[in-house]
């Protein structure tokens, strides 16, 4: 079965075409600057990327660039549209009707647009891609998979919030968990890496990027994660602030005499390590800072590193224990400063890390010694994966 994957943002489109079989990619891409002027990135599997520029002015005209680019007598990877048995959609927000993945049809549309309120910048988008694959391939199979639903398996004690009941039963107001494609694989590797009993493992997985969050997952399922309502709760990140008094909102407003849309906007785009740092959100570029002496560059990714390292002791007290800690997304597979300062803190618990296995970027591998108490293992993750074998599972 070949599954193109697509994920849709609101200028922009990436997408995989996958072989389940081979589970291998045939092509990835990503089309830009949609309803600007357009850029096509297009790599097909073993060749050098094709650079198409064209105007896209809506995702309709994206997604039939990236079908034209997929058949095309140069740079294609098939011969025929109708060699792709089904489209994969991430889709961000499921709020607590969607549970699992599902294949989408009107009444699902539905139920993510009632779910909008909760990911404004992102539903909407998904959903875009959603009908322009509608529309130009009728009757075949799209199918929703939701950053939300692995973590739906929490119990209300991790996901309430110290507010009035009534707003969590008429606003669904609640924790809900995001990058949730990414724990499901990585959980689900680490345990199958490992040799771990999937029906009796505790798992700590370390998704760390521009946006990052923690999970802790028992017997295969998440029992709590770092990010809430939305993807800003949570740790430091590249600019989102993660976690903080409430009241800082209402100070800040007085303070800088601006409105509350205003504050969120600091809080989302101008915090994290960057507000920090004064540098950049990119850990690349703090770390060079940092070896120029840059100490305010230091502090943020110390920052970073103690709040994973608090996050991970919350969630070993959460499941009475740990198997492993698995370490993946950009910064989690790359960044071995990161990764040394936050296992520094675990030696009360056996955890020790080897120095020269941590030396890796991008690859998958155990870096903790071999008489750690417990395993630390770096594991690259693949949502797009994830979500082409969702897809085929759904449909078979």
């Amino acid at each position: 079965m070949k599954v193109l994957v697509i994920n849709c943002g609101s200028s922009s489109l990436k997408y995989q075409l996958i072989d389940s079989e081979t589970e291998k990619a045939l092509a990835v891409g990503l089309c830009e600057r949609i309803g600007i002027d357009g850029r096509l990135n297009h790599t097909p599997a073993g060749q050098d990327k094709v650079v198409i520029e064209k105007d896209m002015p809506n995702h309709e005209v994206a997604i039939r660039m990236v079908l034209d680019a997929l058949v095309d007598a140069n740079h294609g990877v098939i011969g025929d549209l109708k060699e792709i048995d089904a489209v994969g959609h991430r889709l961000v927000h499921g709020g607590d009707k969607f549970t699992k993945s599902v294949i989408i049809d009107e009444e699902v549309i539905k139920g993510v647009e009632e779910c909008n309120p909760l990911a404004p910048l992102h539903n909407p988008a998904n959903l875009i891609g959603v009908r322009a694959c509608q529309t130009i391939m009728p009757g075949v199979p799209n199918i929703a998979v939701f950053d939300t639903a692995f973590h739906q398996t929490m119990e209300p004690v991790a996901f309430m919030y110290g507010l009035p009941y009534e707003y969590y039963e008429k606003y669904k107001v609640r924790r809900y968990g995001f990058h949730g494609t990414s724990h499901s694989f990585v959980s689900k590797r680490g345990i199958e890496m490992l040799g771990l009993d999937p029906d009796n493992s505790k798992v700590i997985v370390c998704h760390l990027g521009n946006g990052s969050s923690v999970s802790a997952v028992q017997n295969g399922k998440v029992v709590d994660t770092s990010m809430g309502m939305t993807p800003m709760e949570g740790l430091v990140m590249g600019t989102r602030c993660g976690d903080m008094d409430p009241t800082i909102v209402e100070y800040l407003a007085h303070n800088l005499d601006v409105s509350l849309e205003e504050v969120m906007t600091i809080l989302n785009k101008k915090s994290g390590v960057l507000g920090i740092s004064g540098v950049s959100s990119d850990f690349r570029d703090l770390d060079a800072a940092s070896n120029e002496g840059n100490e305010r560059a230091k502090l943020a990714v110390e920052v970073f590193s103690y709040r994973t390292a608090k996050y991970i002791g919350a969630y070993i007290a959460a499941m009475n224990g740990v198997d492993a800690i698995l370490f993946t997304a950009g910064l989690g597979e790359n960044n071995i400063v990161v990764r040394e300062q936050i296992l520094e803190r675990f030696g009360y618990m056996g955890i020790t890390l080897d120095k020269e296995a941590n030396q890796i970027r991008g690859e998958e591998k155990i870096i903790s010694t071999p008489d750690s108490k417990v395993t630390v293992a770096v594991i690259p993750t693949n949502e797009e994966l994830a979500i082409a074998r969702e897809t085929v599972e759904l449909l078979e």
